[in-house]
């Protein structure tokens, strides 16, 4: 399960309505009854955090969210968008990540989902990601 506490405006999460889960983007937060609001393809509606689901990282998400990918000569893999660089272990081995942009260097962020990647580099960059 997703902690309130993570997720912000803009953050791409799973939504499951009726058994079928859907990506959507969170376009509103309850504070007072802990409630997220998500638009999906369909429709945007108010889910528990019960229903909502952490998208993974993967190389397959980076790639969608338009990042470049480099395989270094150590077999790490460094994936950049403008500045922002990610470098992670191997190929979707992101247990140990290494980000930084421009001065500011993160060893070992706490960062296993999309939303999470998503603070770290609006923080960092003052610019949210999006896959547009």
């Amino acid at each position: 399960m997703i902690k309130f506490s993570e997720l912000n405006i803009g953050n791409i999460v799973a939504a499951e309505f009726e058994g079928v889960k859907m990506e959507g983007e969170i376009t509103d937060l309850n504070h007072d009854e802990k409630q997220v609001e998500v638009t999906t393809k369909i429709q945007a509606l108010w889910y528990e955090l019960e229903h909502l689901y952490p998208i993974p990282l993967s190389d397959e998400i980076l790639l969608q969210f338009n990042f470049t990918k480099h395989e270094n000569e150590d077999g790490s893999i460094k994936y950049m968008k403008d500045a922002f660089r990610l470098v992670t272990p191997s190929k979707n081995n992101f247990s140990e990540i290494e980000m930084w942009y421009r001065e500011d260097r993160r060893h070992h962020p706490d960062v296993h989902y999309l939303h999470q990647l998503q603070n770290h580099f609006v923080s960092m960059t003052k610019v949210h990601l999006t896959n547009e």
